[in-house]
């Protein structure tokens, strides 16, 4: 039987109630399965309070196996990960609602590897509202993507559409490591460009999994003149074209103009009439924050400035430019925002 536009339709809209009456389904077993664990580690904790043992934990594991042995997740590991979970979660206002959110496993992830109650809450929500799976959100982590997006210099929020701007922001780190680069005491901006080519899978992956390299000195015929772009990118998510200016010295606020000019070419010649408008990225060897700042007010193309460096170990003045805790509350009620 061939079908019509209107029959297509019309199996495709059930199809979509299918996938999300599916997904219904999941988010409801979770929820049941969270708050089990939950009542699990509230039971035991409680019972701690009044001076019981710990050997009662795993007598109770070895039961609840014996008892249910199709269930999963009943090992006395991850029963103390309930009792662990529940102690930490019960009395914070932030974290309390949000433990049916995610599942089990990424809340271990989360629970092991974040202490702050902010960073805790930024990653739970990031990976509800992003589908992160445990992977991701385990990169995630480990790339201090929390700490970037709070100390990220950026334009986004006044010149990207609301579609893709809090997944650019997401995109774009404040710091980029390149430690797997084998350069001398002193290099030119060449060397790094040719250092980073050499080692274009460590370099992609150290910008992040979405990132696709289209080319380097990439070229842009305007009137009788050419122009060279260091390191031309794509992201798949954000579905832009990302433009790499290099710097090895310091940001200097002309670099902001001859990025805006890049993008306005690649904006009017290069992009594809799906895509959305092209982000600039200026990464140099060190920056003012506050040069930046007055930069950025007076971009109309979205631009994000980040510096690099060449060895694992982030200087300690950078964790020390965290904003206070109210300041992170804001950013992330205004990144969470529907």
């Amino acid at each position: 039987m061939k079908l019509n536009q209107s029959q297509l339709a019309f199996i495709s809209e059930i199809k979509d109630k299918v996938r999300a009456a599916q997904y219904e389904a999941l988010k409801a077993v979770n929820v049941h399965l969270i708050n089990l664990y939950w009542e699990l580690g509230k039971a035991i904790s409680e019972k701690q309070a009044i001076g019981w043992g710990k050997a009662i934990v795993p007598t109770l594991s070895k039961e609840l196996q014996k008892e249910f042995p199709k269930m999963r997740g009943l090992s006395t590991t991850n029963l103390w990960y309930m009792v662990q979970f529940y102690n930490e979660y019960h009395e914070d206002e932030n974290l309390q609602p949000l433990v049916g959110e995610i599942s089990w496993t990424k809340h271990l992830v989360i629970l092991s590897k974040c202490k702050p109650s902010q960073e805790r809450q930024f990653y739970i929500l990031a990976t509800k509202k992003f589908g992160w799976t445990k992977n991701v959100l385990i990169h995630q982590v480990e790339n201090k993507t929390f700490e970037k997006y709070l100390l990220n210099q950026t334009n986004f929020d006044a010149v990207l559409p609301d579609k893709v701007k809090k997944q650019a922001h997401l995109a774009v780190k404040d710091s980029y490591t390149f430690d797997f680069l084998d350069l001398a005491e002193e290099y030119s901006e060449s060397e790094l460009e040719t250092a980073l080519l050499k080692n274009v899978q460590n370099f992609l992956l150290e910008m992040g999994s979405d990132f696709s390299f289209i080319g380097s000195q990439y070229k842009l015929s305007v009137g009788n003149r050419d122009y060279r772009i260091d390191l031309l990118l794509f992201h798949r998510k954000l579905q832009c074209l990302i433009a790499v200016d290099l710097k090895i010295g310091d940001f200097e606020p002309e670099h902001k103009g001859k990025m805006e000019f890049y993008l306005s070419v690649l904006n009017d010649r290069i992009k594809l009439p799906h895509e959305n408008p092209s982000i600039g990225m200026i990464i140099c060897k060190n920056k003012d924050r506050t040069i930046v700042e007055y930069c950025l007010k007076t971009a109309m193309l979205p631009i994000g400035i980040a510096t690099y460096q060449t060895s694992q170990n982030l200087p300690d003045e950078y964790m020390q430019l965290l904003p206070s805790a109210e300041v992170i509350r804001e950013k992330l009620d205004v990144f969470f925002e529907e």
